[in-house]
C-alpha cells in the first residue's frame, strides 16, 4: 500500500503539471482509498501490483481499445516472441475488475468469473490464447464486463454539447 501511494503520488503530481486546475490535490489520496477498500478489506497492507494497475487501466479515461490491450499486457505471460493469457490469469483479471463494480453493491459471483472465462475459451484447445482472440472477446461485450463499455461511453458523451433545446 505504501508503494502504490508513493506511484499515485507521481502519478497525480504529473498530471496537475499537464493540466492545472483539473486534477483534485487530494486525488492520489481517493484513489488510494478506493483501492484499499477494493483490494484490501482485511487491512493487511498489501495489495496486489497487478489488481491495482487493473483498476487504474479501468477506470483511466483511454480508449476502450488501450484498456483491453493494457489488461493483455499485465496478466499476459511470454510465450517465446509473443505472449498468452492463460485461464486461470484470465480468471484472476475478471475477479480483480469485478471489484470495481462490488465497491459499489454490484457484485458478480464465482460462477459469472466461470462462465466468462469458459465462453473466451469457448473452441480453443490450447491451455492459453492470443491478444487477438482476447480482444476479440472483450470486444463481444461479455456480460462480467459490460459495466466497462458502459462506463466509457457514458465518459465519452460527458463533453458533449448540441445547440438543440429541450423543452
Amino acid at each position: 500500500v505504501q508503494q502504490i501511494s508513493g506511484m499515485l503520488m507521481k502519478l497525480f503530481q504529473r498530471a496537475r503539471l499537464e493540466k492545472p486546475g483539473q486534477v483534485d490535490p487530494r486525488a492520489a489520496e481517493f484513489t488510494l482509498s478506493l483501492l484499499v477498500a477494493m483490494y484490501d478489506r482485511s487491512g493487511t497492507g498489501y495489495i496486489k501490483t497487478r489488481s491495482a494497475a487493473a483498476a487504474l487501466i479501468a477506470l483511466s479515461g483511454d480508449t476502450l481499445l488501450a484498456k483491453y490491450r493494457a489488461f493483455f499486457q499485465f496478466y499476459a505471460v511470454p510465450d517465446g516472441n509473443s505472449a498468452l493469457i492463460t485461464r486461470s490469469a484470465l480468471r484472476s483479471l475478471l475477479t480483480d475488475l469485478n471489484q470495481i463494480p462490488a465497491i459499489v453493491g454490484e457484485s458478480c459471483t464465482l460462477s459469472c468469473v466461470e462462465m466468462a472465462t469458459h465462453s473466451c475459451f469457448h473452441g480453443v484447445l490450447n491451455s492459453a490464447i492470443v491478444e487477438e482472440k482476447f480482444l476479440s472477446w472483450l470486444r463481444s461485450e461479455p456480460a462480467v464486463l459490460l459495466w466497462l463499455p458502459t462506463c466509457y461511453r457514458l465518459s465519452a458523451t460527458e463533453m458533449v454539447s448540441h445547440r438543440a433545446r429541450c423543452r
